[in-house]
């Protein structure tokens, strides 16, 4: 029979094993306590918290008070150590150096997330100004950071100019005064108000800040180029898109500043173009008028030390011209019905008698109203446009005076233009003035060159090239004679001065002289096409003038036109006008035997040119020089002086036109055909 196991227990370790273990378990004890003991404790206290129990008494509980912080502090020492101290301030000094030290978003990210800002509050303005009036104020802020990229400051100015043009309404909003406050209004009266303030209040801080951009003061020092051409971008947007809202006169100074700098940049050029553009389409007058004042006030504190093409704005201006327009002989203009036929017919609304007359006289009323509000504004533009006459005109006569060489040829230019608006009392002043002019444009032409030994021993001496300069003088004296004689003709062209000419005592016969003498020259001058804007040839590199002309060359301009034109604008009124009656048969016999003896040494257009005003001549004075081509009718005693200054001088019908013989077997057959259609004229009006 077996026995049952006996159950082996676990002896106890030996008394030196159990105190061994037990003093390392008691060590890690003390040192976990004493870990904790050293750690710094902060008082979770508040200030002005209780933390004792109250006291029972006979009257009931009463709230113990605390004890003074300074005997806490006593007591409880061990709460607020020297080291918990500097370690919490250590603390702060790590929170504020990470606080420096924020992570930097990159500039993309920054433009990404100002383009979805921009997006979203301009929706919201959209959809509801009056009710997120004070998103301007954000958008605002976005540009004035200091700390934002440039990129977002421009998209800022831009996004502004876009969402004013949307909201800005189409009447010109005036500041409340004290009686509007007071008043009593509607509630909706009072929050259309108060848009309308903010609005404005926005809006002027939107200007000046652009006025700042465009032309910083010391103080802000220098503004980044490119949002600073943003800057000038939105203030011409802003005037030519709200030309009758507030601030247009800082809008105005924005561009006027940009355009008192000489130097031609792409800023310069969209300046010029939006004035030009403004008083294009300017019809009351009252914005260009105060655009050529400041103009006006600028060019005199500058001393006319301007770019020429400024001068060329005026050109654009609308100075009582619509007034002077004749009316069709032949037909009416009236406004369109609509068909009879196939009109639905309205259901007549029955009125009493009386509703009737009411009705009948409040459209009198307003039919009277009508007409005196077109009177009123009628005479605010006249009133406008003469003002601004009178300063385009006082420019021009100041700039006559102080004979600025360079702006000569627009100052011509205008007063070809507006002669018909100059006050006859100052033709002769004004033809006198233009003779020594031209006096004076003859001595420079001569005097260049004549001294050109003179310039060559400069060339060798300073071994500088003052050739061009030359060539720059000579050129712009030839342009500055044909614009006087083109202006004295056009003065005695417009508006009646054709029948106070007689009254006045004016003679053009020096114009038509310096004309009739100078067409063998222009005829030889090897820049008789010479456009700058147009022109194939390259610019001199050593003469700075020709390229900033080429540069600055604004388009559809008179005075930049070719000399050969210039030429033709003058023969057109000698040969052809008859506002002093016909030409006599002299000056039309000389003029057509000098006409086609250059013919022979221009080059293709200006011959072809030349021969077109002949045909002309032919047409309509052909019986009275048919003669100069057929010698067997020819009247004159003498020979012929191909060089005579003088028209009278010439004995031109002891000549004959040869030089059609030469034109029949030119190199162009344009030419060609040109010159035999003359003849034919000639032949058929014998």
């Amino acid at each position: 029979m077996a026995r049952p196991e006996v159950k082996r227990r676990r002896l106890s370790p030996p008394d030196d094993v159990e105190d061994q273990s037990s003093r390392s378990k008691a060590d890690d004890e003390w040192d976990v306590e004493q870990d904790y003991e050293r750690r710094p404790r902060k008082t979770t206290k508040k200030a002005g918290e209780r933390t004792r129990l109250p006291i029972k008494t006979s009257e009931g509980f009463v709230q113990a008070e605390n004890e003074p912080e300074d005997q806490g502090d006593e007591t409880d020492s061990f709460l607020g150590t020297d080291d918990d101290e500097d370690e919490e301030g250590s603390g702060d000094e790590d929170e504020e150096e990470s606080e420096e030290e924020k992570p930097k978003i990159p500039v993309k990210v920054q433009i990404m997330q100002a383009k979805e800002d921009l997006a979203k509050m301009a929706t919201l303005i959209n959809e509801d100004p009056e009710e997120h009036i004070s998103l301007f104020k954000t958008m605002a802020e976005l540009v004035a950071k200091k700390d934002s990229p440039v990129t977002v400051k421009k998209l800022a100015l831009a996004s502004q100019a876009a969402v004013y043009k949307d909201v800005i309404p189409g009447y010109r909003i005036r500041p409340l005064t004290e009686e509007d406050t007071s008043g009593k209004v509607s509630k909706e009266v009072r929050r259309l108000r108060d848009f309308e303030q903010g609005l404005v209040s926005g809006y002027r801080a939107y200007v000046q800040k652009l006025g700042a951009l465009a032309k910083p003061s010391k103080a802000d020092g220098p503004t980044d180029a490119g949002l600073k051409s943003v800057a000038i971008s939105c203030a011409c947007s802003m005037l030519l898109a709200v030309p009758h809202f507030n601030f247009r006169g800082e809008l105005v100074k924005i561009l006027v500043n940009r355009l008192a700098r000489r130097q031609v940049d792409a800023d310069y050029v969209k300046c010029r173009d939006t004035l030009e553009e403004i008083f294009a389409k300017d019809n009351d007058g009252t914005v260009s008028l105060e655009a050529v004042r400041l103009l006006a006030k600028m060019m005199k504190a500058r001393d006319f030390h301007i770019h020429e093409s400024l001068l060329d704005t005026f050109l654009h201006l609308r100075l009582l011209g619509e007034l002077h327009m004749k009316a069709s002989q032949d037909r009416v203009d009236k406004e369109e019905e609509e068909p009879a036929f196939g009109k639905k017919k309205q259901k007549r609304e029955f009125r009493t008698k009386r509703e009737r007359k009411v009705q009948k006289e409040l459209k009198e009323v307003e039919k009277d109203m009508r007409q005196a509000d077109a009177v009123v504004s009628t005479e605010q533009r006249d009133k406008n446009q003469a003002e601004t006459l009178k300063l385009v005109f006082g420019l021009y006569f100041r700039i006559l005076k102080l004979r600025h060489p360079t702006l000569m040829g627009p100052v011509l230019e205008g007063l070809a233009k507006y002669a018909h608006l100059i006050n006859q009392d100052f033709f002769g002043d004004l033809l006198e003035a233009l003779k020594d002019l031209i006096s004076h444009a003859e001595r420079e032409e001569m005097g260049v060159e004549g001294d050109e030994n003179a310039v060559q021993q400069e060339e060798e001496e300073d071994g500088e090239s003052n050739i061009s300069i030359a060539e720059n003088t000579a050129r712009d004296a030839r342009r500055r004679t044909l614009l006087c004689t083109v202006t004295a003709f056009a003065l005695l062209q417009g508006q009646d001065a054709s029948k106070a000419a007689s009254a006045l005592h004016l003679d053009l016969s020096f114009f038509v002289k310096h004309l009739y003498r100078s067409l063998y020259s222009l005829s030889m001058n090897p820049d008789v096409e010479f456009n700058p804007e147009k022109a194939l040839r390259l610019p001199d590199p050593n003469s700075a003038s020709e390229n900033q002309l080429a540069q600055s060359r604004s388009k559809n301009k008179v005075n930049f036109q070719t000399p050969m034109v210039l030429l033709l604008r003058c023969l057109q009124p000698t040969l052809l006008s008859r506002a002093h009656g016909n030409p006599p048969p002299v000056r039309l016999a000389s003029f057509s035997k000098r006409l086609m003896t250059t013919s022979l040494q221009l080059p293709e257009k200006s011959a072809l040119a030349t021969l077109a005003l002949m045909n002309q001549v032919s047409k309509h004075h052909g019986r009275r020089i048919s003669s100069l081509w057929h010698t067997e009718e020819r009247k004159g005693d003498g020979v012929f002086n191909a060089f005579a200054t003088d028209v009278e001088a010439t004995n031109v019908y002891a000549g004959s036109v040869w030089e059609g013989e030469l034109l029949r077997v030119h190199y162009c057959p344009q030419v060609r055909e040109a010159a035999i259609e003359i003849e034919k004229m000639m032949s058929s009006s014998k």
